[in-house]
């Protein structure tokens, strides 16, 4: 005699198995969607290579405070925080300069993608072999 199984466990598997391929497909067409912009519609992240930089909070512009250094009216450690303000500026420009804001924001993404991937094909598989074990046993 076929084992029953209750209305509850029923829609758990099916909502599971739904949720599981729901982060497979939304992982995969994320997936497609970057490689597309990477590679055919290479116009589309333009915006994003010019929003994407972030900027180094100064008061004033750097030139202003360089210009600051030879007022006489400041006291040394005045001077010496301004000199040291400038030197942190240039390093800050120097790292600034070295990042690729669009492929960190293209690996943010993959990364987000994989893990959607990867979490939702297992949940997928299992909840639905056991829906496909338990209907080919009610079948018998």
């Amino acid at each position: 005699m076929p084992q029953k199984h209750s209305l509850v466990r029923a829609i758990y598997l099916y909502l599971f198995t739904i949720i599981g391929l729901v982060l497979v497909v939304t992982g995969s067409v994320k997936f497609i969607d970057m490689g597309l912009k990477a590679f055919v519609f290479t116009k589309a992240e333009e915006p994003e290579k010019i929003q994407n930089r972030y900027y180094y909070p100064a008061p004033y512009p750097i030139e202003k405070i360089e210009s600051l250094q030879d007022n006489e009216a400041l006291t040394e450690d005045e001077v010496a925080n301004l000199k040291q303000f400038i030197k942190n500026y240039k390093e800050w420009q120097d790292r600034e300069g070295k990042i690729d804001y669009l492929a960190s924001s293209r690996q943010r993404e993959a990364s987000n993608n994989l893990a959607m991937i990867f979490v939702g094909l297992p949940l997928y598989l299992y909840h639905w072999g056991i829906i496909r074990r338990e209907t080919k046993k009610s079948e018998i």
